[in-house]
């Protein structure tokens, strides 16, 4: 039967066609509010905070860092960036582009550094469609290249997070009324995830299926744990930077386990560069066992050195690949579907 002849095809509007119930009206303009007494009150209580800290000792502890500790502390900083910036270099080869190894690593060096200190929206996303777009990269290319770097990054987090959680929970403040199963269940969980997608891109990777429109692809084995094994990496790399400016005075898994937890908090309540909500989770877990003081110079220098001192290397080089022009632009390779042994 021709599709033109089936019963009460294109005879119904399109679902997006229908007009929003007048009753519902309000409900965005109560997100909004919503939102802004969030951030209101998250802002009061941070300016409560500040009022009890010593800035001072704040400053003694920053000065106190040595130069042998703040140098380790950018190199495992600068060896974090260097390996997220690879992360594209899998969706180069998933997607088959032809930009060079140099213009990619590039594109997400900046688009990491703006997504640490303005969001994912503005770095993580717009940077890169913005910069790809600009190198002559369809649209659509660049989305499967966005989309893997974010599964790189989270499927990693997950294994990682889900057996830190499993096997060592951070000591929890003596003044806490809470166990630490709660967070054994979440690694159970996690780990189960991580695990669960390793299998299906042993049973159906390399493959990609399209579901409403929208296409889902399933690496190779092989490539899955690569994507563990430079995740995992990664936020280890991350935790390093602080476990060495707190100048070693806490367990490196404790500080491993604080800070996936302080990147969740982060994610959830979609503050910028979790500011505020970072430091709050690392004193709430760990002021009973390093001063607040100590605590906060170590995480201002975390700032500085992982955040900060990137971002100024960002813009600049951003600057230079605006008015460099596009000079890969004119050569692309068309796109090889998976499977096919692009490199």
């Amino acid at each position: 039967m021709p599709r033109n002849t089936m019963a009460g095809a294109g005879d119904r509007p399109p679902a997006t066609s229908r007009r929003r119930p007048r009753d519902r009206a309000w409900w965005p303009w109560f997100k909004r509010g919503l939102t802004l007494a969030f951030f209101v009150a998250v802002a009061v209580l941070l300016m409560r905070y500040a009022r009890t800290l010593d800035w001072r000792d704040v400053l003694d502890s920053v000065r106190a860092l040595r130069a042998p500790a703040l140098l380790l502390a950018v190199g495992l900083a600068a060896a974090s960036h260097l390996l997220y910036s690879c992360f594209d270099l899998l969706g180069r080869h998933y997607t088959g582009h032809a930009l060079r190894t140099r213009t990619v690593m590039a594109v997400n060096f900046i688009s990491y550094a703006f997504n640490l200190c303005l969001g994912s929206l503005v770095g993580g996303v717009a940077f890169r469609y913005r910069l790809y777009s600009k190198l002559g990269l369809r649209p659509g290319v660049i989305t499967r290249i966005v989309s893997m770097s974010m599964l790189t990054n989270w499927i990693g987090y997950m294994l990682l997070a889900g057996f830190i959680f499993l096997v060592h929970t951070p000591g929890l403040p003596p003044t806490w009324k809470m166990s630490n199963y709660g967070l054994h269940w979440l690694g159970v969980g996690l780990v189960a995830v991580a695990l669960a997608y390793v299998a299906a891109c042993a049973m159906a990777g390399d493959r990609s299926w399209t579901v409403r429109g929208h296409e889902l692809y399933l690496p190779p084995w092989r490539m899955a744990l690569l994507q563990f094994a430079m995740a995992c990496t990664n936020w280890s790399l991350m935790a390093g930077v602080v476990y060495v400016l707190l100048g070693q005075r806490v367990p490196y898994s404790d500080v491993l386990a604080v800070l996936l937890i302080a990147a969740v908090a982060g994610v959830i309540t979609h503050v910028p560069a979790g500011l505020g909500v970072f430091e709050f989770v690392f004193v709430a877990l760990l002021s009973h066992v390093v001063p607040e003081s100590r605590l906060i110079g170590a995480l201002l220098g975390y700032r500085a050195i992982y955040y900060i001192g990137p971002l100024a290397v960002a813009a600049l080089l951003y600057l230079a690949m605006e008015l460099r022009g596009r000079p890969e632009a004119h050569h692309p390779r068309p796109a090889q579907p998976p499977g096919s042994g692009a490199a």
